[in-house]
């Protein structure tokens, strides 16, 4: 039977996660291959579609996780546990864990950058024997913005965990600053078997990248997601082309040796 990759599955919401009070996660289920840095297309009718990054993979269930910012979204927020959405995909190309393997491997995730990511993060710390070391740098606006709190704090048990933000009030538990604060002060044992990952706002991945580079890291050791460009998925609407590239059928993960080329 031939697949179209235009018509939507519905998926049930098997459970809704609450983070802030604009960003949720809906598990949904799902039983097919997928991998973390992918998205799916969520559709309502009547509203429209919006792309959304994978920000877990469990048997029979993917989470996507959700902020409050525009109409698809925020009809989105009225369905709950038990109920459906629209789904299509998984769309695009992710994060193949395989390339960081018995390496080094630095995350550097801003704000709702963590999300697509997170799988990368949870395998390593389900693994700790399959990389020589985990380093996460995850930067967030405030305490209110901090995503994923417990699974934060879980990855402390297997991997070096650096949570900031940009300001907190005196006395906070936090660390502050922004992320890039933190990359020169990393102890990097062998520069040549580091695989670094950085996913966040355009101008925080820029000067990330550059600290690293400033580092002696090869470009070919860094990894970036161009997924704010994300629109149809299928390469058909012509909103995430650069050049001669497709973000949603070619990245949104890009090694950044090709990456750097995509000036957005």
């Amino acid at each position: 039977m031939i697949k179209n990759d235009y018509i939507p599955f519905s998926s049930k919401i098997l459970e809704v996660i609450k983070h802030t009070e604009i960003e949720f996660t809906f598990r949904m289920e799902y039983t097919a291959d997928a991998k973390p840095g992918q998205f799916f297309e969520v559709s309502m009718p009547k509203y429209g579609e919006a792309p959304i990054s994978i920000s877990g993979i469990g048997e029979n269930f993917v989470d996507l996780t959700i902020r409050k910012v525009g109409k698809v979204t925020d009809e989105v927020f009225e369905h709950y546990t038990g109920e459906s959405l629209f789904l299509r995909g998984p769309y695009g190309n992710g994060f193949d864990v395989l390339d960081y393997e018995s390496k080094e491997v630095i995350v550097v995730a801003g704000g709702t950058g963590l999300s697509p990511v997170r799988g990368v993060v949870e395998y390593f710390y389900n693994n700790p024997d399959k990389c020589e070391s985990m380093t996460l740098i995850s930067g967030f606006k405030s305490p209110d913005d901090i995503l994923f709190s417990a699974d934060l704090e879980k990855w402390k048990e297997n991997m070096e965990v650096i949570l900031t933000v940009d300001s907190a009030e005196e006395g906070s538990r936090y660390k502050t600053g922004l992320v890039t604060t933190y990359i020169p002060k990393l102890q990097i044992k062998d520069k040549n078997n580091v695989a670094v990952v950085v996913v966040g706002p355009p101008a925080m991945m820029r000067f990330s990248v550059k600290a690293f580079l400033d580092l002696g890291i090869a470009e070919e050791n860094i990894w970036i997601s161009q997924e704010r460009k994300m629109c149809c998925g299928l390469g058909k609407c012509g909103h995430c082309k650069i050049g001669d590239v497709y973000v949603c059928l070619d990245g949104p993960v890009f090694n950044y040796v090709k990456g750097k080329e995509l000036i957005d």
